[in-house]
């Protein structure tokens, strides 16, 4: 190496100088000079031993050269276009997806879509409704400016709650389609119950087109976000309830989700599809899937009213009204000898059930009675008991002696109260009280409401609480003691025949007493709706009701009535599970049901 130098060694200059032929200046690297001294040294001793390692070398370090140079230069340029489309990008409208007829498919294509024949074709429970998806498909048009409309109405308080807030000043629908393609029922089934409601269960699958654009002003920036290509296929669970006789015949529609719905969309962003991102699309999913299961799956639900509930609301029993006659003092002289005949009528306002007697106490103007009665109560802040006076006649009219009222929120539950009442002549608000004495009556009241039902579901999450069977609860009857209330609905039969003539009513029968409904004529299937009460001191647990479905002719003649079949009821059971709905098939008779409802409420 050293004669090497000494070769190229010139006068007044460096051995560097010498031997690259020109002089180094301060801007000249170290390294550079290093590369020129070795590529001479290689070009006079081609036979070193590096000069292949060092060829790699050399193309190592022009690479990583050219990668920092690249990723300097790249980065800038990335960043600076990335920013331009995103701030003056606008969201594509969707386009309508292509058709084909499926004999222009292949086999592994139809096998593909194996999953999408409608439930009708692979399940006999469901129905097929073309008819319907022809309503819907005629209906879509308007079906979506309707819908559209009912959205940014609901998301227009929604929006508002965050307008001020995280530098956002607006947030608006720029456009809000459904698109062209109406979602499809691709079967529709139907369950039978006995409540009063109706209940079905369509498959729907939507593969729309929709365009859903939201505008947001972040910073005074506008980014839009645009909501493309919805799929969802869901099968909920729809009830109309209950069943009322107000157009349109049910009071409002319950909506819950059997199983959780699938969902897939894509979502841009000034553009940019976001759902891309690797690991977003399957959180989003999942997050939103998570979300719809908390507000509408099973035993969660949706409900839109539809009626007024003033317009459809019954009055159920709450609870029991104890009344004792105990006496009355002075009262009016009604008979020829100066004495009167009296008796006392109680009736709850609000109420059809007939009034409730006294027995009549002869030619006494202070008789002591000592009667209990126990009269239904279902509202008791606005329930009024009115008490009335009677002088009893054998021949004509009964005259009245006196009357008087009780409001019934003027109780306490459980707590005894006596009143001592002045009769007044008449307790209209318009009648002026007059001042001839009438007399005084005095009863005792207690309200004793029903026990709530503590074993029925509550809450959203709690679920169902295991009713106990008859054998499970023998032993235990002492824990259901206690007077309550025995309600008989009797809905009405089908396939009620008889040989001479067809017009049934129902005969309820229980621990001597007999209740009858009206009389429908000429009918099979009779529909009566009647609710019949039995107030008992003990639940019924060893007792049966019996029914009766009989007929009578509308005019006279031979064979005015006639059996079409009975049933006897185990009454056990409605004790120990609070309610019983149930059709029963009635004996001697050929093809007839009766649909019968038991409740027992205790106090």
């Amino acid at each position: 190496m050293g004669n090497l130098l000494q070769m190229h060694k010139v006068d007044g200059l460096s051995n560097g100088e010498a031997l690259f032929g020109y002089r180094t200046s301060n801007n000249v690297s170290l390294f550079w000079c290093f590369h020129s001294f070795i590529s001479e040294a290689l070009r006079y001793n081609p036979i070193l031993p590096f000069r292949g390692s060092w060829n790699r070398v050399q193309m190592g370090l022009l690479s990583t050269l050219l990668g920092i140079l690249g990723f300097g230069i790249g980065i800038p340029i990335g960043l600076f276009i990335g920013f331009y489309f995103f701030i003056y990008s606008e969201p594509k409208d969707s386009e309508n997806p292509v058709t084909r007829l499926l004999q222009e498919l292949d086999r592994a294509s139809l096998e593909d879509l194996l999953p999408e024949i409608p439930l009708w074709v692979k399940n006999s429970d469901y129905d097929r409704v073309d008819w319907l998806n022809k309503f819907i498909l005629d209906m879509w048009p308007y079906l979506d400016k309707a819908i559209g409309g009912t959205i940014r109405s609901m998301a227009q308080p929604i929006f508002a709650e965050y307008i001020g807030k995280f530098q956002i000043e607006s947030i608006e629908f720029e456009n809000l389609s459904l698109g062209t393609l109406p979602p499809s029922i691709h079967g529709l089934k139907m369950y039978e119950t006995n409540e009063k409601k109706l209940v079905m269960e369509p498959a729907i699958k939507w593969a729309g087109n929709s365009n859903i654009v939201v505008a947001l002003k972040l910073l005074s920036l506008r980014i839009t976000i645009q909501l493309v290509d919805l799929q969802i296929s869901v099968t909920p669970q729809i009830t109309l309830k209950p069943l009322v006789p107000t157009f349109p015949c049910f009071a409002k529609i319950v909506v819950s989700l059997m199983e959780k719905p699938y969902i897939d969309f894509g979502m841009k962003v000034l553009g940019g599809d976001i759902m891309s991102v690797p690991g977003l699309y399957h959180f989003v999913q999942e997050t939103i899937k998570k979300q719809v299961a908390t507000l509408y799956l099973w035993p969660h639900s949706l409900e839109i009213p539809i009626l007024d509930g003033s317009t459809v609301a019954v009055k159920k029993p709450v609870g029991i009204l104890h009344v004792k006659v105990v006496r009355a003092i002075k009262l009016l002289k009604m008979d020829l000898l100066g004495l009167s005949d009296p008796y006392v009528k109680l009736k709850l306002s609000e109420e059809r059930l007939p009034s409730r007697k006294t027995t009549i106490k002869k030619k006494n103007l202070n008789p002591e009675w000592n009667e209990n009665f126990k009269l239904i109560v279902k509202d008791p802040q606005s329930q009024i008991l009115n008490i009335n006076v009677y002088d009893w006649d054998q021949v004509g009219g009964h005259d009245r002696l006196g009357s008087q009222i009780i409001p019934l929120k003027l109780l306490t539950p459980h707590e005894t109260k006596e009143f001592t009442l002045d009769l007044l002549k008449n307790t209209g608000i318009s009648y002026p009280h007059e001042k001839k004495h009438r007399g005084q009556i005095v009863l005792e009241l207690t309200y004793a409401p029903f026990r709530e039902d503590n074993d029925c579901f509550s809450g959203l999450l709690d679920g169902f609480v295991r009713k106990e069977s008859v054998g499970d609860r023998a032993s235990g009857n002492d824990s259901f003691s206690g007077a309550g209330l025995l309600l008989v609905t009797v809905h009405g039969a089908e396939d009620v025949e008889g040989k001479h003539h067809n017009n049934p009513y129902a005969l309820i029968l229980f621990r001597g007493e007999k209740k009858k409904s009206k009389r429908i004529s000429r009918t099979r299937d009779p529909v009566w709706n009647e609710e019949f009460q039995f107030m008992l001191d003990e639940p019924p647990v060893n007792d049966k009701i019996h029914i009766k479905v009989r007929s009578k002719r509308t005019r006279f003649g031979f064979r005015s009535k006639e059996a079409l079949g009975h049933v006897d009821i185990n009454l056990a059971d409605v004790v120990y599970n609070d309610r019983i709905n149930e059709k029963y098939h009635l004996i001697d008779s050929k093809n007839g049901v009766i649909h019968v409802e038991l409740r027992w409420q205790t106090i």
